[in-house]
């Protein structure tokens, strides 16, 4: 691990129970811990804070994971194909990342961020249940949800990657016509299947810094199972109210991002 202070260690490890909270809930945990880890380990190369960063979120996402398929119903097969699709096509976003430039793709993301929440907003009924239609998966609708939601938003993830969990829930929502809370259930197993492969990845290359990773997954974990608990407990309402808490917050950054580019 490196010498780093225990005030930095304590603040990493609220980070990671926050992110932990937030990515059991809406997805977006790693808009908080990514940024906590690049502040905290300055000194620290940028693949190091990635793959770390893998490390700590795959414990939460995974414990979430698990929470969510014990008390509500979640579509196991359906989710694992839509991951291996996000998976492929992350590996695919990745490879084209190099060749374009983020100075271009953040307005463009929070013009599409901005109409999500105008959808959002004006669509009360959006992902309540209310709205949810028949939620048996159909072949159309599976075949659309493996390519456009796994493969796209895993391209996404490779190429730019910012709100990727919340990208994903709201897609399967749509998609999958789901509510929020079974949508986020859902999110979590394909966030399981690529987080898996890119700390597979990460690790091969040894580019993670393990003790420090195995402290902060306690407290991602034990924020990813208290997100998980709320969200089943609260409902629908509960996530769509985080969940343009998020998107606010995803524009934001960017927002700030594109300024000091």
């Amino acid at each position: 691990m490196p010498d780093i202070s225990l005030t930095t260690l304590v603040v990493l490890c609220i980070a990671a129970l926050a992110a932990g909270w937030i990515d059991a809930v809406v997805g977006g945990g790693g808009l908080l811990l990514l940024p906590a880890l690049l502040l905290g380990l300055p000194n620290i190369q940028a693949a190091h804070i990635l793959g770390t960063n893998k490390a700590v979120a795959i414990v939460g996402t995974s414990g979430a994971a698990l929470t969510y398929v014990r008390r509500t119903p979640v579509q196991v097969k359906t989710a694992v194909r839509i991951g291996v699709a996000a998976l492929t096509g992350s590996m695919g976003g990745a490879f084209f990342a190099a060749g374009i430039s983020s100075e271009v793709l953040r307005p463009v993301i929070m013009v599409v961020l901005l109409g999500v929440a105008e959808f959002v907003m004006l669509r009360p009924s959006f992902g309540t249940g209310t709205d949810a239609g028949d939620r048996r998966v159909g072949r159309t609708r599976a075949v659309v949800a493996v390519v456009l939601v796994g493969g796209g938003i895993g391209f996404y993830d490779g190429l730019f990657g910012p709100g990727t969990g919340t990208f994903l829930v709201l897609a399967l929502t749509a998609v999958l016509h789901l509510d929020l809370v079974t949508a986020s259930a859902n999110a979590k197993i394909v966030n399981v299947c690529t987080n898996a492969g890119a700390l597979a990845m990460f690790a091969y290359q040894g580019t993670v810094l393990w003790q420090l990773a195995a402290l902060m997954a306690v407290f991602n974990l034990a924020g990813a199972m208290i997100g998980a608990r709320m969200a089943l407990r609260k409902g629908s309402e509960f996530v769509r109210g985080v969940l343009l808490f998020v998107v606010f917050s995803l524009v934001a950054k960017l927002a700030f991002d594109q300024w000091t580019a």
